[in-house]
C-alpha cells in the first residue's frame, strides 16, 4: 500500500470544514434511520462532561481530478452515513438555535464561540449541500425524516450549550485520507474486516466496558475474565441462539438473526447516571443490596455469596453487571443443555436440590439427542425453539415441576416438525409468534398457569412430515405423541 497515508483526529467542526468534501456517486443510500439519530444524541447527552469523545473513523479519497476532470476533490469512501448525519444535525441547530423564530428568543445560543463557529459552519454546509446530489428514493426520504428527527432533538431546552459544545468541538473522528482510490477502497476494507468482520456481541463488549462507573473501573478485568475465556462462536451461540431469540420472542417480536441493529436489545441503563426514575428504585436496592451482602465480614466465616437476580427479560444495568449476567446465563444455558443431553442418571441440579427426572422426560430428552433425523437443519431450528423455552422456564421457575414443563414443550415444539414437511428459519419464527409461549410464559405468576396450558390433538391429517402411507406409525416422534396421548 502506498506510504503516502494522511492520518489525523480532528472535530465534528474541522470535519464539516473541510473544503471541497464530496459523497461519490458509487455511495450506497443513506440508511440510517431514527433509531441510529436518538443513539447518536444518547451518546452525546451521557458524554457531554467528557474532554472528548471519538465517534469512529472516516476514510477519504483525495482526487486530484484532471485534464477536463475539474477541480480537486475530497471523496467520502468510508464514512457516509455518519458525516450526512452530523450535518444534518449542525444545520438543524442552526436553524432553532442561530436563527430562532420570536417563538423561540429563550433558545437562542448566547456563547459568543459558538455562534461564530456555526456561522462559519453554514457558509462551508452550504457549498457541501450545493455539491451534493442524491438520487435515491431511499435517502432522500431518510434525509428528510432524520432532519425533523434531529430538529426535534436539538429544539428541547434539556439540549444545552454544553451539548453543542460537545458536538462541535469535543466529538471527534479518526480521518485517514488516501491519493489513489483503490488504495483508499482497500484500506477501507482492511479497516472494516481486520481479518473478521465485528460481531455484535463485540460491540456489546465495547459498549459495556465504557459504561463501566468510575468507582467500578478496578473491577473490570475481573467482570470480564469469563467473557474473555469465551470462544468468539460461544458468545456467538449465547447470545443468537440463547438471549436474543428469548428476548424477542417474550416481547413478541421475530427473532431470526442476531445482527448489529439487534445490539440496543442487550443495552440498558447505567445507574449511575440515569436519572431517578420510580422504576429504576428497585433495580438499584438489588444492586446495592447484593453489593453490600456480599462484602460483609460475615461472608468471609460462612462462605456465602448471594447472585444478582438476573432474569432473562430484565431492563440491563450496563457496565459491570452485563458481564456477570452474561456469566450467568452462559453458566446456566451449558447445564440444561448437559443435563439435556446426560444419560438415565441426569439430575436438574436448581436452588432447591437435585431434580430427578420422570421416566416420560427422560424417554423424550433420549429420543430428542438420539433419533435418525436430529440433525436436519430444520429439526435444530425446532430443538432450538424447545431448548429456549425450557431455558426460560427454569429462569422464571426454576426446577419446579421440571419433568411436567419438558413434557409440555416438547407437544408444544415439536408440534411443528411434524405438521410442516420442511421447516426453515421462518418457520421456527413464524410458528412462535402465532403460538407465541414465550408470552404466556412471561405472563403466568405460578408455575401451573403455564404448565395447564392446554394443547390441541393431532392425527394423520396434520402430519405433512410423514406424507407416504405408513412411514407415520414409525415416527420417533409420532410414537412419543401417541404415547402421551397427544395424537390419535
Amino acid at each position: 500500500m502506498n506510504k503516502a497515508l494522511d492520518s489525523d483526529v480532528i472535530s465534528v467542526k474541522d470535519l464539516l470544514q473541510k473544503p471541497k468534501l464530496t459523497i461519490p456517486v458509487y455511495q450506497r443510500p443513506y440508511k440510517w434511520t431514527e433509531q441510529h439519530v436518538s443513539q447518536l444524541f444518547e451518546d452525546i447527552d451521557l458524554h457531554k462532561n467528557k474532554k472528548a469523545y471519538r465517534l469512529g473513523t472516516l476514510v477519504f479519497h483525495r482526487d486530484k481530478g484532471g485534464e477536463g476532470q475539474g477541480e480537486e476533490r475530497l471523496n467520502i469512501v468510508d464514512g457516509q452515513q455518519r458525516t450526512l448525519t452530523l450535518t444534518l444535525a449542525v444545520l438543524a441547530i442552526i436553524e432553532t438555535r442561530l436563527e430562532a423564530s420570536e417563538d423561540h428568543k429563550n433558545r437562542v445560543i448566547q456563547r459568543t464561540d459558538l455562534k461564530k463557529s456555526l456561522i462559519e459552519l453554514k457558509k462551508c454546509l452550504a457549498e457541501f449541500i450545493a455539491n451534493t446530489h442524491f438520487d435515491s428514493d431511499i435517502s432522500q426520504r431518510n434525509l428528510h425524516q432524520n432532519y425533523l428527527v434531529i430538529k426535534r432533538h436539538v429544539s428541547r431546552s434539556e439540549f444545552t450549550e454544553d451539548h453543542i459544545e460537545l458536538l462541535l468541538n469535543k466529538c471527534q473522528v479518526v480521518t485517514f485520507t488516501l491519493t489513489d482510490v483503490s488504495e483508499a477502497f482497500q484500506f477501507f476494507d482492511s479497516q472494516n474486516a481486520r481479518g473478521r468482520d465485528l460481531e455484535p456481541h463485540d460491540l456489546l463488549k465495547a459498549f459495556h466496558l465504557r459504561e463501566f462507573s468510575e468507582v467500578e473501573n478496578h473491577l473490570k478485568a475481573q467482570s470480564v475474565s469469563h467473557w474473555e475465556d469465551l470462544k468468539t462462536k460461544a458468545l456467538a451461540d449465547l447470545f443468537g441462539k440463547y438471549l436474543y431469540r428469548i428476548r424477542q420472542w417474550t416481547r413478541g417480536n421475530s427473532a431470526r438473526y442476531f445482527s448489529k441493529d439487534d445490539v440496543p436489545l442487550f443495552k440498558g441503563v447505567s445507574l449511575d447516571k440515569v436519572e431517578q426514575y420510580p422504576y429504576i428504585k428497585a433495580m438499584r436496592m438489588a444492586h446495592h443490596f447484593v453489593d453490600d451482602y456480599n462484602q460483609q465480614y460475615q461472608r468471609k466465616v460462612d462462605g456465602h455469596k448471594m447472585d444478582f437476580p438476573f432474569h432473562l427479560d430484565q431492563i440491563l444495568i450496563n457496565g459491570r453487571r452485563f458481564f456477570e449476567m452474561a456469566t450467568h446465563y452462559d453458566t446456566q444455558i451449558n447445564q440444561v443443555v448437559k443435563a439435556e443431553h446426560g444419560d438415565a442418571k441426569t439430575l436438574f441440579h436448581g436452588d432447591s436440590g437435585s431434580q430427578k427426572l420422570t421416566d416420560q422426560a427422560h424417554k423424550i430428552l433420549t429420543k430428542l439427542n438420539d433419533y435418525p433425523n436430529k440433525r436436519r437443519t430444520g429439526d435444530q431450528y425446532v430443538r432450538s425453539m424447545f431448548d429456549c423455552l425450557l431455558v426460560y422456564y427454569i429462569d422464571k421457575f426454576g426446577y419446579v415441576e421440571i419433568s411436567r414443563a419438558i413434557e409440555k414443550i416438547f407437544i408444544w415444539a415439536y408440534r411443528l416438525r411434524i405438521t410442516q414437511q420442511v421447516v426453515q428459519l421462518a418457520s421456527m419464527d413464524n410458528y412462535v409468534l402465532n403460538n407465541n409461549w414465550f408470552v404466556r410464559l412471561k405472563e403466568s405468576t405460578q408455575s401451573t398457569d403455564f404448565l395447564n396450558l392446554p394443547l390441541a390433538l393431532m392425527s394423520d391429517t396434520d402430519n405433512q412430515n410423514n406424507k407416504r402411507a405408513g412411514n407415520a406409525a414409525k415416527d420417533d416422534l409420532v410414537i412419543l405423541f401417541k404415547g402421551m396421548n397427544y395424537y390419535e
